[in-house]
């Protein structure tokens, strides 16, 4: 069929190309004149939406010449509707010019007939309308790929019967490969022709609808009369909560769709590309519309499909010429087989092949033959807010559901309700834990390839208040704004400008932030702190032994060490009970002699600390009391020493380079610094009047070299390092030290600061958002999030080991008692000891009959010599000598 429209509309062409003459001569003055310009010119012919079409072919020239270096140039021109005659003629002007390829026109009948002309001249023709022939090039999905779509729809939908309303017979190739897709099981199909009289009125078909107990509608029809289709359906009184419409159009999105938004009947169709895109609202733009206005934030877009393949298609030319490139030559309609380009067959096979992702409206381009692949279709839903997402499909996947689960909202009125609000978030893609791309072997489109702790609060706030959302990736700038100039850069930009709704990251508040944006209240606190490698372990000192006591403590062990050594010697002094016989054998010794010298009592006193003991033993009361203290305080300090010394030797003790700010800011031991180029951790150095801080700034100034793009940038950094340490948020710092066993935090936060989720100044919907934030933390459910993405998910790599305290050497204040002690026995003992030796004096003086005092002189005299240990019992000097009691011993008692 396809063949013969062919040559029935080269038999009506004959004529005019037997008779068409033209001037040659002037044909090639303007082929010269692009020549000399060195473009190389393509060509578009339209027929309805001309303005519109030509703004977006220049506009994908530009970018195609921008991005690619090329030059490329435009021939535009504009036929009527369905006259194959007009087009051939202007299309005939435009080959003698020298084109290197032809776009359009729109009309499917005049395109056929065009087509035929461009490939007798080996000239790409590229169309945008949907077709089951394969002939050219063609962007738009294949009629069978669209069957696949509905039957998916249907399928996920578990229709068991519905109706099949098509505009025309090419429609029935979608109808044929459902019941392909359905087989013998499939559903009950009632298929009616809405378009019975082909003269617009389709309201005696659509009553025989109403009339039908099926109230499940599969709609299949061109742009021009989808709308229309749409009116008459309403008017009739088929468009209510009773039916559920599947409308078979791409273009469905830019229709008015006004009257038909609270009509509450379930209607689902399909989109080649999302108005969100950044290259669609360049387009927008480009077109003269206002993206921040409301009527373009409800899903709807006046980009009509023919338009955005247009758009693809010559960005799929431009990469064709770059790698194949070609000058192209005028040719002439009235010798078609004598001017064919021999080049043309090498560059439309070589289109076929490529394989282009960049610079698309509607998704990546790759052929299978001459069929377009490589595109995934939204599926969309009206709702009173407007056109939102519901899923997606791609040919590989299938359908897949995005739609929220119903909202357990508190807010039911009416005027505080979100429900059928659709808001676009931006996050910052990646960033671990706000948001990051789900690690999965399947390829996620939407909303389910981005997990983390902002997204997970997202969705609790969607939860309360009921709203949709789409996620978008918007970089690492979380941006500035300079109010002298009302500039705006990165996230801030983009929400100020209407392009977004939230942004939630990161993202800390600020006054300069809040001069151009509004955010929520916080949802997390934290501060500045540094990140640093983990102390190593240091080198061990000379005197290492000493650590597990403190100099204090050293000291006041000494000091008792020849305190009790003293104490000995003045007690075995004072005591009779140490002056002993130094031959056992002679019963009536002439002198005595004292074992506590100087230099035993050191040893005594020395044997008994090192637990050796010696062959000295205190036979006084005194000397035993002050041995038995002396015994106990040695056993509890030795015991101390042990087990403290052994906790110096098995934990290491690591040692830092810098252990504060301060050291950070003098650059002790070299050590150098840096901080995420932009945002507020920059910020608070550059705005701090605090005299470490500023010369803080001034070191990141002078050395832009360590500042980083990224937080993980600045990670990784100190990661390889030995000496960089990167200022960054405590929360941040908290994440990666629980999953980098080598990282650290050095010191406490400079600055207390807190996250909000971003939003455009005066937003309506600002307190909503906060009365839900507070419900969720009233809950718990934000300290939920938090333990769940900074504790639980990828964390438990460094906990498994858990970290032995620091071993701090004992003080005066761990064995401040065993001191005490130690003192009031040794007091006791000295105390004890004198009176034993008053009481001793007194008592020899009444035995020998002397003077108390004279004998009390003696004897001081005796103890104070101090270098002599051996006391002569019949000394004639001696006062006892003297008396009439002479025989008796000095000794005796």
């Amino acid at each position: 069929m396809h063949k013969l429209n062919i040559i029935f509309s080269l038999a009506i062409l004959l004529p005019s190309l037997l008779l068409a003459q033209y001037d040659d001569n002037y044909a090639m003055d303007n082929y010269n004149n692009l020549q000399n310009t060195g473009s190389v010119p393509i060509g578009l012919l339209t027929d309805q939406n001309t303005e519109q079409m030509n703004i977006i072919f220049d506009h994908a020239i530009d970018v195609a010449n921008q991005e690619l270096g090329l030059s490329l140039s435009a021939l535009k021109a504009e036929v009527n509707y369905g006259d194959a005659y007009h087009s051939y003629g202007t299309l005939c002007r435009m080959l003698e010019t020298g084109i290197a390829g032809v776009f359009g026109p729109s009309s499917r009948h005049t395109a056929v007939h065009l087509m035929s002309i461009c490939d007798a001249m080996d000239i790409p023709h590229i169309y945008s309308y949907m077709s089951e022939y394969a002939e050219g090039f063609n962007l738009h999905p294949h009629p069978a790929d669209l069957s696949k779509a509905l039957y998916s729809l249907i399928t996920a939908f578990e229709w068991s019967r519905f109706i099949f309303l098509y505009e025309s017979a090419e429609y029935l190739s979608i109808l044929n490969e459902l019941n392909n897709l359905f087989g013998t099981n499939g559903p009950v199909v009632t298929v009616l022709r809405y378009d019975m009289q082909l003269n617009g009125n389709y309201k005696p078909v659509l009553r025989r609808v109403r009339k039908s107990k099926d109230n499940r509608i599969v709609v299949v029809g061109s742009t021009e009369t989808i709308p229309e289709f749409l009116n008459q359906a309403q008017q009739v009184g088929i468009i209510n909560e009773d039916y559920s419409y599947i409308i078979g159009n791409l273009d469905f999105h830019s229709f008015d769709l006004e009257e038909y938004k609270y009509s509450e009947a379930n209607i689902t169709s399909l989109r080649l590309f999302s108005p969100d895109r950044m290259a669609v609202k360049e387009v927008l733009q480009k077109l003269g519309y206002n993206v921040d206005q409301e009527e373009f934030r409800n899903g709807s877009c006046p980009i009509t499909v023919e338009m955005a393949l247009t758009f693809d298609a010559v960005q799929l030319f431009a990469e064709t010429l770059k790698n194949l490139p070609f000058s192209p030559m005028p040719q002439n309609c009235s010798q078609r087989t004598e001017s064919v380009r021999d080049d043309g067959s090498s560059f439309k096979n070589y289109m076929r092949t490529l394989r282009l992702r960049q610079r698309l409206l509607t998704g990546p381009i790759y052929f299978e033959g001459n069929v377009r692949k490589g595109y995934h279709l939204d599926v969309i839903e009206l709702q009173p807010s407007g056109i939102v997402k519901v899923g997606t499909w791609d040919e590989e996947r299938e359908y897949r559901a995005e739609r929220l689960a119903s909202t357990n909202s508190q807010f039911d009125s009416i005027s505080n309700s979100l429900a059928n609000q659709t808001f676009i978030v931006l996050l910052s893609v990646p960033n671990k834990p706000y948001a990051s791309l789900v690690e999965s072997y399947k390829q996620l489109e939407g909303n389910s390839q981005y997990e983390g702790y902002g997204v997970d609060l997202i969705k609790e706030l969607a939860d309360k208040l009921g709203f949709n959302f789409t996620f978008k990736n918007g970089g690492n700038n979380y941006g500035s704004y300079n109010k002298s100039t009302n500039v705006s850069t990165g996230m801030l930009r983009e929400i100020m400008h209407g392009r977004a709704d939230l942004a939630i990251t990161d993202l800390t508040i600020t006054a300069e932030r809040e001069e151009a944006i509004d955010f929520s209240i916080p949802f997390m606190n934290l501060g500045i702190s540094i990140l640093f490698l983990k102390p190593k372990k240091a080198t061990p000192d000379l005197f290492t032994f000493m650590d597990p006591f403190s100099e204090e403590v050293w000291w006041f062990l000494g000091f008792s060490f020849l305190g009790v050594s003293l104490s000995f010697f003045i007690l075995g002094r004072l005591s009779p009970s140490e002056w002993d016989n130094p031959y056992p054998c002679i019963e009536e010794p002439e002198e005595l002699e004292n074992q506590f010298t100087i230099g035993n009592s050191i040893w005594f006193t020395t044997g008994a600390l090192l637990q050796q003991g010696s062959e000295i033993g205190p036979k006084a009361l005194s000397t035993r009391i002050v041995g038995t203290f002396w015994w106990f305080f040695t056993l509890i300090v030795v015991s101390s020493y042990t087990a403290n010394l052994a906790a110096f030797l098995t934990i290491e003790n690591p040692q830092s380079l810098i252990n504060n700010v301060d050291d950070l800011a003098e650059n002790k031991d070299g050590v150098i610094y840096g901080a995420k180029r932009t945002g507020s951790t920059r910020q608070f150095f550059l705005s701090s009047q605090e005299d470490r801080y500023r010369k803080m700034d001034e070191f990141m100034t002078a050395h832009p070299e360590y500042l980083t793009e990224s937080n993980q940038e600045g990670v990784d950094r100190v990661k390889r390092s030995t000496n960089y340490a990167f200022l960054m948020e405590s929360t941040s710092i908290e994440f990666n030290t629980k999953r980098e066993c080598n990282l650290t935090k050095i010191g406490d936060a400079l600055d207390e600061k807190c996250y909000g989720i971003a939003m455009r100044k005066y937003w309506p919907h600002r307190d909503k958002f906060n009365n839900a934030m507070l419900e969720l933390q009233e809950q718990g459910v934000l300290e939920k999030l938090k333990n769940k993405w900074w504790n639980e998910v990828g964390s438990g790599i460094c906990t498994t080991k858990e970290e032995a305290p620091d071993a701090t050497p004992l003080a005066m204040d761990n064995l401040k008692g065993v001191f005490v002690v130690l003192c009031v026995g040794s007091a006791c003992a000295l105390v004890y000891g004198i009176i034993s030796w008053v009481l001793f004096i007194i008592k020899k003086a009444r035995h020998y009959r002397v003077s108390i005092k004279e004998a009390f002189k003696e004897e001081l005299d005796f103890l104070l010599d101090f270098n002599n240990y051996v006391r002569v019992l019949n000394n004639s000097a001696s006062i006892y000598s003297r008396s009439r009691q002479s025989s008796m011993s000095a000794g005796s008692k």
